[in-house]
């Protein structure tokens, strides 16, 4: 059917009390068995998963409206994180899975994998639900995308008629640093970063050391490391206003104000949700740090409007063991 609207709704990680709150406001209501809209459709960024008590109730909610055509669904980077934590690594590799299993890694996941222990049949219905979720959608007057629209990526994946993971060689070579479809993987669900200058090393607010930070990709003409920084914990003052590279600006994008509205989550926002240009938005307004689960109602205008923002306050309730705060 056709759709008077779009609702776009950003990273809910397990917060299906939320959710619930979120779409009644929006005006979707339990019918045949999901909620559903008269005249709209719900698109979801991503990030179904982790950190939040309720993410089998999320994913069954979320499921349950796609299967019936009343929602989309892209592929975030916890989805994708997932399916490489569960697939066994071919041969030469050097472990036993596509994600290495180490502490960090585990602590992003446990959330997940304690909900879905007793339910292992489902949890590989997911698996395998989640590597047909596309890597980006266009709809009809925008995009959407998890981290980062990268326009060359996203046409050698139209040329090759690539849409998502099922692919177990496109899977598998996604954690090969350095390909193409690890490029994909880092790019479209993670976004771009750089590295600190002269090997330097940041902590964050979770107490982890980190190489590198997250980038704006839609300044045009940044000169200083502090116009192009964008995530929760700030630069240290002496790398912020240290000069950019030409090997920086090589790392680095720009999606441009004449390109369709561009929706995104991942990026743990917060305070009052607003565009991040006139058309860019991020939904991600940190759930899962007592934050907010942020929709847009999307029509048909080409110039975002920060008042076409719907939002509800976390339910204590959806808040668990959070993970880390910045995802590797």
């Amino acid at each position: 059917m056709e759709f008077a609207g779009y609702d776009l709704i950003g990273d809910v990680h397990g917060c299906a009390r939320s959710l619930k709150q979120l779409l009644q406001q929006l005006g979707y209501q339990v019918r045949q068995g999901c909620y559903r809209h008269p005249s709209r459709q719900a698109v979801f960024i991503g990030d179904i998963v982790d950190r939040g008590t309720a993410v089998r109730e999320s994913l069954q909610l979320v499921r349950s409206m796609v299967d019936q055509g009343r929602a989309q669904i892209l592929i975030g980077n916890h989805e994708y994180n997932c399916i490489t934590y569960c697939e066994p690594a071919r041969s030469g590799l050097g472990r036993r899975y596509l994600r290495e299993h180490n502490p960090r890694h585990e602590q992003q996941i446990r959330q997940t994998l304690q909900q879905m222990n007793a339910y292992p049949d489902e949890w590989r219905d997911y698996l395998a639900w989640f590597r047909q979720l596309p890597l980006y959608l266009e709809l009809p007057n925008c995009r959407a995308v998890h981290a980062c629209w990268d326009l060359d990526l996203i046409e050698q994946l139209k040329q090759q008629g690539i849409r998502d993971f099922s692919d177990d060689d496109f899977l598998h070579r996604s954690v090969e640093r350095g390909s193409f479809e690890w490029q994909v993987a880092d790019r479209l669900l993670r976004g771009t970063h750089l590295r600190l200058p002269n090997n330097e090393v940041m902590q964050t607010a979770e107490g982890f050391n980190r190489h590198v930070y997250r980038t704006k990709f839609w300044v045009q003409d940044p000169q200083q490391h502090r116009d192009v920084v964008f995530q929760p914990d700030p630069l240290p003052e002496h790398i912020a206003q240290q000069r950019l590279t030409a090997e920086d600006r090589k790392n680095l994008l720009h999606y441009g104000l004449e390109q369709p509205p561009l929706f995104i989550g991942h990026y743990w926002r917060q305070g009052e949700p607003l565009p991040i240009t006139a058309n860019i938005v991020c939904l991600d307004y940190s759930a899962v740090k007592s934050g907010k689960l942020v929709a847009y109602r999307m029509d048909q205008e080409t110039q975002l409007d920060a008042a076409k923002f719907v939002w509800v306050d976390v339910d204590p309730a959806d808040i668990g063991d959070q993970g880390v705060d910045l995802d590797a």
